[in-house]
């Protein structure tokens, strides 16, 4: 972070200081664990516990200031505030604004419903060949997440990217107003945490947000190919950079196009177009619906007037998309793990299962997927697994195995529409599905975990990936 005094900060958090007026030289961190000599500690109420229950271990860690909801008995400087996420965004948004005026930063926000974290790697590789650029260690981007990362940046930055989630209405508007986002990226508006939003309108309204309030000197990178985002054309004054797999219209051309993609177990390829320019674009990355990500990224370098052949090359590069999302693992005994049980939605895991059953097929192997429940779906929860117990089915995937209870609608429906259900098992529980696992798999097997975080299947299949 910015070099700043305790006071700035108070200033810029609308907080009351009590103590010394020090100099913070280190970071801001919400978890004593990460502090380090010269740091800023936030000791915020939490779901599990109360950061204020840590303020003795964050001294000792090194912490020079403390940011509190209430006055401090400790013997160190602190500052107190009204609400502590509320002040974070506040001295986010202060540094934001100071660098903004001592350097040059780009800030570039990423939402969508599906992508989000791949892009965000992506746009990291490609733009940290032309300068110092941050972005969100994992997936922060919620109310804390995104302003810490806000917060990682100095005067050195030249480009920010964040991703921007949302879990109601109004979240994304809170971090665009923050951020102030220079160009703003939409990937995909689906089913994603569709049961905090109530439905897929309220959803499109939320991810709307950001380039609705993107000013007429920014650009908005727009995903085409997608009804809904394709829609928000009307909503935005800044000037939209299309991409997608079709060439547009002449009122509406498309500044970057995919064609010609295809998937193995080797990696992902496809043609980029630029006009009548083409490049050839292969990823390590697997999976189809990854080109989509590439494009959104390529799209972005090329608003920015970054040269594509080396942007091209820096995502050729990239070992995987994330841990946990579409990484390949070899373990031994001729099996292929596909670890992409860090979170998941209707269309990210359709989009799994297709890439699945297309590489398997080409490769002359046999498909496992291993399924777990996928979370936030609310009303629409059953109907969603159910289309995806059809849809493995319908792809041809060879065995399915369903773990967990939220998941049973996915086994229930593939037994439904095989002939015999023969091919698909339902689990209570992870140990269980790596009982059968052990006893099943031979040499040629690809498998697949696919599930949102909170069923436990990723550690599952590191276990099975051998890690």
């Amino acid at each position: 972070m910015l070099r700043l005094r305790a006071s700035e900060i108070a200033a810029a958090v609308d907080g009351e200081l009590h103590g010394d007026d020090v100099t913070v030289t280190g970071s801001v961190e919400t978890d004593s664990r990460l502090l380090t000599d010269g740091s800023v500690f936030f000791a915020m109420p939490g779901e599990v516990t109360d950061g204020h229950r840590f303020v003795d271990a964050a001294i000792a860690a090194g912490a020079v200031l403390v940011v509190a909801e209430r006055p401090l008995e400790q013997d160190v400087p602190h500052i107190v505030v009204a609400d502590g996420v509320v002040a974070l965004g506040a001295l986010a948004a202060d540094v934001i604004r100071r660098v903004r005026e001592t350097g040059e930063l780009t800030v570039i926000g990423v939402t969508g419903s599906n992508g989000k974290t791949t892009t965000k790697n992506m746009l990291q590789a490609i733009l940290e060949q032309h300068g110092s650029t941050v972005s969100p260690v994992k997936s922060f981007n919620n109310e804390v997440g995104a302003p810490m990362t806000m917060l990682r940046i100095d005067e050195s930055t030249r480009y920010l990217v964040l991703e921007m989630g949302a879990s109601i209405e109004g979240d994304i508007a809170r971090l665009t107003a923050m951020a102030h986002p220079d160009l703003g990226v939409v990937l995909k508006v689906g089913l994603a945490h569709a049961g905090e939003f109530g439905g897929i309108e309220t959803t499109t309204r939320a991810k709307t947000e950001m380039v609705r309030d993107l000013g007429e000197t920014h650009v908005a990178v727009l995903n085409r190919d997608d009804e809904r985002v394709r829609g928000m054309a009307a909503a935005t004054r800044a000037r939209i950079a299309w991409f997608g797999t079709d060439e547009g219209t002449s009122d509406e051309p498309v500044a970057l196009r995919a064609s010609d993609i295809d998937s193995t177990l080797e990696g992902t390829v496809a043609t980029i177009h630029r006009g009548d320019e083409t490049w050839r674009l292969r990823l390590r990355i697997l999976g189809e619906h990854h080109v989509m990500n590439a494009l959104a990224a390529l799209t972005v370098a090329d608003a920015l007037g970054l040269d594509l052949d080396r942007a091209i090359e820096a995502l050729g590069e990239m070992a995987r998309a994330e841990r946990g999302r579409m990484e390949l693992l070899e373990p031994g005994g001729g099996i292929t793990v596909i670890n992409d049980a860090y979170n998941a939605s209707p269309d990210s895991t359709a989009a799994a299962l297709r890439s699945l059953a297309h590489m398997t097929r080409q490769a002359g192997r046999r498909s496992i997927a291993v399924l777990g429940e996928m979370a936030e779906l609310g009303p629409h929860a059953v109907e969603e697994h159910d289309r995806l117990g059809r849809l493995a089915v319908r792809v041809r995937i060879d065995r399915l195995v369903v773990v967990g209870e939220g998941a049973k609608p996915i086994h229930d429906a593939a037994e439904l529409e095989s002939s015999f259900g023969q091919d698909t098992t339902w689990v209570a529980t992870a140990d269980e599905a790596e009982a059968l696992l052990r006893r099943e798999l031979v040499a040629g097997d690809v498998v697949l975990f696919k599930s949102s975080n909170v069923s436990g299947l990723q550690p599952l299949a590191d276990r099975m990936g051998g890690r």
